[in-house]
């Protein structure tokens, strides 16, 4: 609709292009079954560090992005551009534009190292990356990276509340776009077709968050994309205190869907996530919940409906221990007649409401549950005491090693708890409401703490992340985890969380633009300052918050150096002990095709083949491996476990490094030659081998159809 609306206004006839707007009214007016969306709406995406040259798309720094310009030529300060309709040049200075580029061009993408930080000295812990840019983008280069190897995919997208909570085309979007929905899910499916490519299809999951805005768009489409999956949504208390409606219910809650591929499913956690009580008063509680002896009478458990059911228990009128049952009597016997034997005392099926009332087992069932020490009472209190029993199901689970025996009682009946392992076989309800999950006091408050001043809105609960992908994981040590739409980076820090509480090594990759705020980008621009300048990038989200957050998470202070105060909820662990972790800061940036098959760009593209290999160790610096920009004909890395063979004159002696080195997994060939490439592989000694420059390439030659 947006292409058609934008080619209608380049109509000259008046009259026409009344008359075709009427008619699009009318076929747009035409009800259709299902999710319907414009799935062609153009999205474009600034490249601050592409140069300006002829032929290239510019934008306005300070404009739209869909808005651009062809470069017809460049001099000096002066860039000249044609529009849309070809139909003038047009002068502007070069350092007011950004190169563009739209869905399904070509892109090359690299890896520029910012930042990092290193709190182990573990060899073999893989190293979390966070990478500045436009995930569409960077999700081609998760493609490359990691196609099928990821086990946990976490995204909290923007909720598209009308509140110009999020860009499309670099522009807010707000409640008056008519668009807006549209422009929402055009943009979440081209993503999650990419991200479906990164998913392991045998046993993945992909958990997105969402609340009232998009939930039932989100649920329509993720049922059209992924309908090999199993879908669930569980809604979440993320807000105890409800946030208030006019004239409506005050919201307290957000959903979350789980996109189950292949085997995938849930490791208990021990808890219902429901019931807070069940949380904080019997977590380690291991009771079991035995079935009571008398039957109520709502339950056909009146003597008149089971007489065989009503009989006495006799017990030692002195100590109350229990003899066993009496015999059952007529149905018309007055049980105020009976005799009990010398020293004892009845207890009969009554009521609280002196309603004659049975038991839940005949005398023979009761005594064979006696033998068999499943047969328990209270205690005396020198009239009565009530009793209970282990059910079927309950016996069964005895029998099958699910219960412990941690003594016995004065009448011989076991005292049973519920084996530790069985706790954890508890199965979690769709409906959450933790305190925990509270965002208020565990997502923002963290973060001020963290940074001392507001620098982010509405960040997620640690504890909410940590246990929505905890499910999925906690088997899974070694789990690669994906989150592309970032944020505040509350993502890796309940990784850190996770490893931290079981030893674990699992990865986790982030992606986040680099944006301002609103109000931030009108007083940077008021100064003078566009996006792109150093200034207005050292206040973006990935500089400002999501770097900054993990380093202090990890080092266990705050930014100002100040110990983090406080245990982690549900753990030992202090917060300002930090982390025992690694991680790398990049910046997704873009190389020139012709250089790229040339091998001119090596440099720039290690930290990508070093996360290609799994990230191990620390991120290799070309500058202590490449001197006077000359290549060596080799680079052999088995702290990193790749190996790359620049000069295939060399590969005789590349082959005897290679396979004289346990720790080569990965090598890497730069050649032209299938064939040539094929025939060195075989003679190698590692788990997988890729062609350079071409394998490389090849990724990136994409399109829409593609997707």
């Amino acid at each position: 609709m947006a292409a058609i609306n934008d080619l209608i206004s380049q109509i000259d006839d008046e009259e026409l292009k009344k008359r075709i707007t009427e008619e699009l009214e009318k076929l747009t007016n035409q009800k259709k079954f299902g999710l319907v969306f414009e799935e062609h709406l153009p999205e474009c995406v600034p490249l601050y560090d592409v140069p300006i040259k002829k032929g290239c798309k510019v934008a306005l720094k300070a404009g739209k992005v869909n808005e651009y310009y062809t470069v017809m030529q460049v001099e000096g300060d002066n860039v000249y551009c044609t529009d849309k309709k070809e139909s003038q040049l047009i002068n502007f200075l070069k350092k007011d534009l950004v190169c563009i580029a739209e869905f399904g061009e070509s892109i090359y993408p690299y890896l520029k190292q910012i930042d990092s930080i290193y709190k182990s000295d573990d060899k073999e812990l893989p190293t979390h990356a966070l990478i500045q840019a436009d995930n569409y983008h960077a999700l081609q280069l998760l493609e490359y990276l990691y196609a099928g190897k990821v086990d946990c995919i976490y995204i909290d997208p923007p909720y598209n509340t009308g509140a110009r909570d999020w860009k499309y085309n670099n522009d807010y979007v707000d409640s008056s776009d008519t668009y807006r929905h549209s422009k929402w899910l055009s943009m979440m499916k081209k993503r999650l077709l990419l991200a479906k490519k990164l998913l392991n299809p045998v046993d993945s999951v992909m958990i997105v968050t969402i609340d009232e805005k998009e939930y039932l768009h989100l649920g329509c489409l993720l049922e059209e994309l992924f309908p090999e999956a199993r879908i669930q949504m569980v809604s979440s208390v993320i807000n105890p205190k409800g946030n208030r409606r006019d004239n409506e219910f005050s919201r307290c809650e957000e959903y979350l869907f789980f996109v189950y591929f292949g085997d995938s499913k849930i490791t208990s956690n021990g808890e219902d996530m429901l019931r807070e009580a069940f949380e904080e008063d019997e977590s380690n509680n291991r009771d079991i919940r035995l079935r009571a002896l008398l039957r109520g009478a709502s339950n056909h458990g009146k003597r008149t409906d089971r007489p065989n059911l009503f009989y006495p228990l006799l017990f030692e009128k002195n100590t109350g221990k229990f003899i066993g049952p009496g015999e059952v009597p007529p149905l018309d016997f007055n049980r105020n007649d009976y005799i009990t034997p010398d020293g004892t005392v009845a207890m009969w099926p009554i009521g609280t409401n002196g309603t004659e009332l049975t038991w839940n087992l005949q005398p023979s069932t009761l005594m064979e549950k006696h033998k068999q020490h499943f047969l328990s009472f209270s205690k005396w209190d020198g009239e009565k005491r009530v009793g209970y029993y282990l059910s079927e199901g309950q016996e069964e689970n005895f029998k099958n090693g699910m219960y412990d025996v941690v003594g016995q009682d004065d009448d011989g009946a076991y005292i049973i708890k519920l084996k530790e392992a069985a706790t954890k076989d508890v199965r979690p309800m769709t409906i959450w409401n933790k305190k925990s999950h509270s965002a208020s006091e565990f997502g923002t408050t963290m973060l001020n703490n963290i940074f001392k001043d507001r620098r982010f809105s509405f960040p997620k609960s640690l504890y909410a992340v940590h246990d929505a992908i905890r499910f999925f994981v906690a088997n899974k040590p070694n789990a690669l985890i994906i989150d592309f739409f970032a944020g505040s980076g509350t993502s890796l820090h309940a990784v850190n969380l996770l490893n931290a509480e079981d030893n674990g090594k699992r990865l986790c990759i982030m992606v986040t633009n680099n944006e301002v705020s609103e109000d931030e980008a009108k007083s940077l621009i008021a100064k003078g300052f566009t996006p792109g300048d150093t200034e207005w990038e050292r206040l973006g989200i990935a500089n400002y918050v999501t770097w900054p957050r993990t380093v202090c998470s990890i080092n266990g202070k705050n930014i100002k150096g100040e110990e983090l105060k406080g245990n982690y909820i549900g753990s030992d662990i202090p917060m300002a002990d930090g982390f025992k972790a690694n991680a790398v800061f990049f910046k997704l940036g873009f190389l020139d095709k012709t250089s790229v098959q040339l091998g001119r760009q090596f440099k720039e593209l290690l930290p990508l083949l070093w996360l290609k290999a799994g990230g191990w160790a620390k991120c290799p610096e070309s500058e202590k491996l490449i001197k006077d920009n000359i290549l060596p004909p080799y680079i052999i890395l088995p702290e990193n476990h790749f190996a790359v063979l620049i000069d295939e004159k060399f590969f005789s002696e590349f082959e005897s490094r290679v396979n004289s080195e346990n720790e080569i997994w990965i090598a890497y060939i730069v050649t032209d030659f299938e064939k040539g490439f094929k025939s060195m592989t075989k003679s190698l000694n590692v788990k997988k081998s890729y062609q350079l420059y071409r394998d490389y390439l090849d990724n990136f030659r994409i399109n829409t159809e593609r997707n």
